[in-house]
């Protein structure tokens, strides 16, 4: 009689023991297969390419005639494409001549980084 309740005591208690444990194993079970899943993401645009710096780029030589847009000084080729100066004052002397410019072309902002400006002799 004493090991059949023996055997009652300690399979209660392991009972016992059991149901107050389930609680902390379920949230470290529910933490750990949390973290082990992977997050959702959203999808990565592929990195930019790399621009040179303007200092980097290669001067280009512009030829038009220098006109009066505005306060701005700007340059007008010969098939009407206007392109903006970054110093427009320095072709202020240069109005309705035409001229040679050197520089570096912003090709999205059409505007001339001007290394030099030289009159062309017509």
């Amino acid at each position: 009689m004493k090991s059949t309740k023996l055997q009652i005591l300690l399979s209660v208690s392991t009972c016992a023991l059991l149901l107050t444990g389930v609680p902390a194993w379920a949230s470290s079970a529910t933490t750990n297969a949390a973290t082990r899943m992977p997050a959702i993401q959203e999808p990565q645009a592929p990195p930019a390419a790399v621009v040179p710096a303007p200092a980097a780029a290669k001067s280009t030589t512009f030829t038009g005639t220098v006109v009066k847009d505005g306060e701005q000084y700007v340059l007008r080729d010969a098939s009407g494409v206007v392109y903006k100066m970054d110093d427009s004052s320095r072709a202020q002397s240069f109005e309705g001549k035409t001229v040679k410019v050197t520089g570096r072309l912003d090709a999205d902002t059409k505007l001339i980084h001007v290394d030099t400006i030289e009159a062309l002799v017509p």
